[in-house]
């Protein structure tokens, strides 16, 4: 019973980081009035929190399998509370964006060592469930952000949005170590690879930075100015070019250094003879393919059903629910699934189930859809996130040594961050795009016509209802709307798209069957201690 409620409390864990990913985009318009946010302040408090969790998760993973996952775990939790008490108390921007850093550690350090937890305390068709729960918790959390973030921000404050975090870190942390033995690495290596876990730190988040950031400053030309800290990029190249050439030099480093340092025998922060394991690597390549389609959409939702349709954000919250629904009844249903098809037949139907509900949102979306016409294809998009999430986590540790749990864990939540980011990106220039180009087309021989397009497109469609309220471009308004419904539309057939190329990637992970020889239902458990 106790593994259970730790299960819960693993599980809470990780929907306060998942939550807090999705809440800011939800906050950020009060934001900008209560503390007078600039574009680039407000560029900032929300990515800096993605650019550290990103850069730190491989780190925190193998810290833990050595120090102890239950303790990185719980410091985790600790350091995410604070930062959040930071966060709700910010009076200035920089107070803020501090606060986020320390939630984007904190993130770090609970991610990873939830997994590799539930991979050291379950076993056999338990562990199947614990995965399929966790799972769904990702899901569910990343559609619930948004209602939470609305509603705070419509009846109650958005320093409530921070400040929630507080109780649920209390109760985690006063009963976890009840109910949790502590778990570790049995054999350990002398030193700490402090340079690698640098190299990492610096290699992913140039990476991150360059894939969330390349709209902004532009993929090859410089856009805009970049600063940071006073420190100004002019030049006529991007910043994002120099970004990606720094992520392949150092992340190429890191591969070199890691395999000299694995040879001489001393500690590494990633084992690199795991990629041997057949199953570890290709669910991580099959892992980093889906993520492209499955939460890059989500960025594209709440903007067509703001500033389309004219919700509210706590209307948009409540439209987005059925996908949290449709993940919480995948975790119902997930392992009687497994125990007849097999994990990897699972994955496979829980990314056909996601393709069907994306591309039924590419048909329905429009300029006047009714709210009920997205609930069903939420819905099934949400059981295809619940389905494929668990599994494949499940697949991609099944053969992964417990003592190794940490830094295979850090390595799957860091594939995962990269095709997410990926997917924002692609997708975000598809939406972006297509809503600019449409809008000049409507647009087309209208006196400033160029000139609205560049505005919402440069918004993101939030300059549609300024232009509803006056009557000299109400017009120019209703096209605007009907470019962003296409373009909303034309982005989800794109993460169809994706999707079906992460289908075509679990062919790598064998036959439907394979998951009944992969999962180590008889291992024994790992010695623990409290």
């Amino acid at each position: 019973m106790r593994r259970w409620i730790a299960l819960v409390l693993l599980s809470l864990g990780v929907s306060m980081i998942i939550v807090d990913a999705t809440i800011v985009n939800v906050i950020v318009p009060v934001l900008v009035r209560d503390l007078r946010l600039t574009s680039t302040d407000t560029q900032w408090v929300n990515e800096v929190y993605s650019l550290v969790f990103a850069a730190l998760l491989l780190t925190s993973g193998s810290l833990a399998d050595r120090l102890g996952r239950r303790r990185i775990f719980l410091l985790g939790v600790g350091v995410f509370a604070v930062a959040s008490v930071a966060c709700a108390l910010a009076q200035r921007t920089p107070a803020l964006i501090g606060g986020r850093v320390g939630q984007g550690i904190g993130g770090a350090m609970i991610l990873p060592t939830s997994l590799s937890l539930i991979n050291a305390t379950f076993r056999g068709r338990e562990r199947g469930i614990a995965f399929a729960v966790w799972g769904s918790t990702i899901g569910a959390t990343a559609a619930l952000g948004p209602l939470i973030g609305g509603w705070l921000a419509t009846d109650a404050s958005w320093r409530w949005a921070f400040g929630v975090n507080v109780p649920v870190a209390l109760v985690i942390v006063a009963v976890l170590p009840v109910v949790l033995h502590e778990s570790r690495e049995k054999v350990r290596r002398p030193g700490l690879d402090v340079l690698g876990s640098l190299l990492s730190a610096v290699g992913f988040a140039a990476l991150v930075f360059a894939l969330i950031e390349g709209r902004t400053y532009g993929w090859w030309s410089s856009i805009r100015p970049f600063d940071l800290g006073g420190f100004a990029w002019n030049a006529a190249v991007s910043p994002i070019p120099v970004a990606f050439a720094v992520a392949a030099l150092v992340l190429g480093g890191f591969v070199v250094y890691e395999r000299r340092r694995q040879r001489t025998g001393r500690a590494v922060l990633l084992d690199l003879d795991l990629l041997r394991i057949e199953s570890f690597r290709n669910g991580n390549i099959a892992a980093m393919v889906v993520s492209l389609g499955e939460f890059g959409l989500l960025f594209a939702l709440p903007l067509w059903l703001q500033y389309t349709l004219g919700y509210s954000a706590l209307r948009t919250g409540v439209a987005l629910l059925p996908l949290a629904i449709g993940s919480f009844l995948a975790s119902g249903i997930a392992q009687p699934l497994t125990g007849r098809l097999g994990a990897v037949a699972v994955v496979r139907l829980g990314i056909v189930a996601e393709i069907a509900g994306v591309g039924g949102l590419g048909l329905v979306v429009g300029a006047d859809t009714p709210w009920w016409a997205s609930a069903v294809p939420l819905l099934v998009y949400g059981v295809g996130v619940g389905l494929a999430t668990a599994q494949l986590t499940g697949i991609v540790l099944a053969e992964v040594p417990v003592d190794a749990g940490g830094q295979a864990s850090g390595t799957q939540s860091v594939s995962r961050q990269i095709g997410s980011a990926l997917g924002i990106a692609v997708l975000g220039t598809v939406l972006f795009s297509r809503l600019q180009a449409g809008l000049a087309e409507r647009l087309a021989g209208t006196p400033g016509g160029d000139r609205i397009a560049d505005a919402v497109g440069a918004s993101a469609g939030g300059a549609i209802s300024g232009l509803a309220a006056d009557p000299a471009t109400a017009a120019a308004a209703t096209a605007a709307r009907l470019a962003l419904a296409h373009a909303a539309s034309v982005t989800a057939y794109t993460a169809a798209g994706f999707l079906l190329l992460g289908l075509l990637a679990t062919r790598t992970l064998g036959p439907p069957r394979t998951s009944a020889r992969l999962e180590p239902a008889d291992a024994p458990a790992p010695q623990q201690s409290r």
